[in-house]
C-alpha cells in the first residue's frame, strides 16, 4: 500500500485528469452522438468502469485489448483501465481475425472488449474475458459506466505501463511499444506547450483512437487542459465540414489524406469554416502543393505540422503556424520534452543539410518492446532511440523528414510493413518472387504496390492475387496495384533495388492531387 505522502506526491494520468475535473467539474468534456459527459460525469464513469473491470477478475498489470471504432465507451474503457492499474492495448479495428489474434496472444491479454459489429472477428479467440464496448450484455463497458464505483484496489505509480501500442516495422510481426504513465504525461505536456492547446478549445476528434496521434497528442491533452471534444467515428469529409460549421469547432487534427479530401469536397467553403482557428496535420508527409493551397484558401487558419512515431508517444517535433511562412516543408523543431539529432552510422552528428538517421532522447519514449528484448536493445543502441527515419536539419535546427530508412509504407497515415505483405503474397502458389513498395497516390499520398514474378509455367491474374491478399490482410495493407514482371532488379551483391521500382512505376497512380 502507498503511504499518505506517496499518495499526495503521486502523478499518474488519473491524477492529472482529477485536477482537470476539479477545475471544471460541470463543463462538457466529451460529446458522442446524443450523449455528453461533463468532467465530473466522465471521472465518475471511469471509476465505475475501473471497479467493474476488477469485479470481472482483472488485476493490476493485466493487459486489456480494445477492438472498436471511436465512441465514448472506447474512451471510458481506456480511462477505466488506467484507474484499475491495467494496461490498455488498442487494436486497429480494420485488422483481420488472424491479426487480432496475434496481438492478443503476443501481449498476453486477459480481456478483449469489442464493438458488437466486430464481435464475429473475436468469437472463440483464446482470451479469458470477452466483453462489449457498448452493446449491452453481462460485461458491457457503457453499462458498467452507469454502475457503482466501488473501491479501486490498485496501487498506482507513474512508472507503471499504461498502454502497449503495436507498431509495424519491416518484420511481419508487429512490435508492442510499452508506454508508462510517466512517458505519456511527459508527452501530454509537450503537446500542450507546443501545439497551443487551451481550455477554450472546442475540438473535433474524428481520427481513430487506436492511433496514438488522435489519442495522445489531442484527446488526452485537451482533457487535461479542460477543453471540450466532439468525438466522431470517422473523418468523413462531408460530416467534418458540416460539424465544424454547425458546432463551432475551433480545433481539428487530420492526416494529409483527410485534408486533401476536405479540400476537394463539393461542400468545402472557407466562409463556412470561420470558427476553425487551429489546424493540425501529421502521421504522414503533407504534399507541399496541398499545404500551400490550404493556406491560401484558409489564410486566417493556423497550421501545425506534427511529426513523430508511436514509440515516443508520438509527438517529437512541431512546426508552428508562424514558422510555416519560411519553412513550409519542415517538420519543425523538437518539442518540450524531446531532444533530437541527425546521425551517421557511427552515431556522429550530421552537418546541417546532410542526410542521416533521426534519433531521439526523451522521457516520452517507450520503456521496451513488449517481450522483444533484442529489438529493444537495437532500437536504443548508442544511447539514443533510433527512429528508422531519414532526414536532415538546417542551420536553424529545423527538421526535414526525407524518407523511411526501413521499407515501411505510410498509406493514409497508417504504417504498413512491406515484408508482411510480401510474405502474404509469397503464400500464393503461383508467386515466385515479390517486392512490395510505396508509390505516390493522389488520395493516400503513399499507396501499397507490388511487383510479382510468377513461377514458370504458371498463370495468375491480378484480381486473384488481390483476393488472396484481402483474405489475410487488413484492407489498408492490400496492394492497390500488382504488376507482373519477368524479374526484379538487384545490385551486384544480389540486393533487391526497391528504389528502382519506385522510380520505374512512379506514375502508376497518376501525379495529380
Amino acid at each position: 500500500m502507498q503511504s499518505e505522502q506517496q499518495r499526495v506526491l503521486r502523478n499518474t494520468i488519473p491524477d492529472a485528469l482529477a485536477r482537470a475535473v476539479r477545475r471544471s467539474p460541470d463543463k462538457v468534456a466529451l460529446r458522442f452522438g446524443e450523449r455528453s459527459w461533463t468532467y465530473r460525469e466522465l471521472e465518475a464513469a471511469a471509476a465505475s468502469v475501473g471497479a467493474a473491470l476488477q469485479r470481472w477478475g482483472l488485476r493490476p498489470g493485466d493487459r486489456v485489448a480494445a477492438f472498436g471504432k471511436n465512441s465514448d465507451a472506447y474512451v471510458l474503457l481506456w480511462l477505466g483501465c488506467l484507474r484499475a492499474g491495467l494496461i490498455h492495448v488498442p487494436v486497429n479495428f480494420s485488422m483481420t481475425r488472424g491479426e487480432v489474434e496475434y496481438i492478443v496472444a503476443q501481449s498476453g491479454a486477459s480481456a478483449l472488449f469489442a464493438d458488437p459489429a466486430l464481435a464475429a472477428h473475436v468469437e472463440g479467440l483464446p482470451c479469458p474475458l470477452l466483453g462489449s464496448l457498448h452493446g449491452g450484455g453481462q460485461r458491457d463497458v457503457l453499462t458498467a459506466a452507469q454502475g457503482p464505483a466501488g473501491e479501486i484496489l490498485a496501487t498506482l505509480d507513474d512508472a507503471m505501463p499504461a498502454q502497449i501500442l503495436y507498431t509495424s516495422g519491416t518484420t511481419s510481426a508487429p512490435k508492442g511499444a510499452v508506454l508508462t504513465h510517466r512517458a505519456l504525461l511527459a508527452e501530454y505536456m509537450s503537446a500542450i506547450a507546443t501545439c497551443d492547446i487551451k481550455p477554450e478549445d472546442d475540438a473535433l476528434a474524428a481520427l481513430p483512437l487506436y492511433h496514438s496521434a488522435q489519442m495522445h497528442v489531442f484527446l488526452m491533452p485537451l482533457l487535461l487542459m479542460g477543453g471540450s471534444i466532439l468525438l466522431a467515428q470517422s473523418p468523413e469529409p462531408g460530416f467534418c465540414l458540416r460539424t465544424v460549421r454547425e458546432a463551432g469547432i475551433t480545433s481539428f487534427f487530420a492526416p494529409p489524406t483527410v485534408w486533401i479530401a476536405l479540400l476537394r469536397h463539393a461542400d468545402f467553403d472557407p466562409r463556412q469554416l470561420v470558427s476553425l482557428t487551429k489546424a493540425y496535420y501529421g502521421a504522414s508527409i503533407m504534399p507541399l502543393p496541398v499545404l500551400l493551397e490550404l493556406r491560401e484558401r484558409l489564410p486566417a487558419l493556423g497550421f501545425f505540422n506534427c511529426y513523430g512515431q508511436s514509440e515516443i508517444g508520438p509527438l517529437a517535433t512541431v512546426l508552428s503556424p508562424e514558422e510555416h511562412r519560411e519553412r513550409p516543408a519542415s517538420a519543425g523543431r523538437p518539442v518540450l520534452n524531446v531532444e533530437t539529432r541527425i546521425v551517421d552510422e557511427k552515431m556522429q552528428d550530421a552537418r546541417p543539410g546532410e542526410l542521416g538517421e533521426i534519433v531521439h532522447r526523451s522521457p516520452q519514449l517507450l520503456t521496451e518492446y513488449w517481450d522483444k528484448p533484442e529489438q529493444t536493445a537495437e532500437a536504443f543502441s548508442g544511447g539514443w532511440f533510433h527512429s528508422g527515419d531519414l532526414g536532415y536539419m538546417d542551420e536553424g535546427g529545423y527538421l526535414y523528414v526525407v524518407d523511411r530508412i526501413k521499407d515501411v509504407i505510410n498509406s493514409g497515415g497508417v504504417l504498413v510493413s512491406s515484408r508482411e505483405v510480401e510474405e502474404c503474397l509469397y503464400q500464393h502458389e503461383a508467386v515466385a518472387e515479390v517486392a512490395v513498395f510505396a508509390l505516390p497516390h493522389p488520395k493516400w499520398v503513399e499507396a501499397v504496390a507490388a511487383c510479382v514474378v510468377l513461377k514458370r509455367e504458371t498463370r495468375a491474374e491480378e484480381e486473384a492475387l488481390l483476393a488472396h491478399a484481402r483474405a489475410a490482410l487488413a484492407p489498408y495493407k492490400v496492394p492497390k496495384r500488382i504488376v507482373f514482371v519477368p524479374d526484379l532488379p538487384r545490385n551486384t551483391a544480389g540486393k533487391l533495388l526497391k528504389r528502382q521500382l519506385r522510380e520505374d512505376y512512379a506514375d502508376l497512380f497518376g501525379a495529380g492531387l
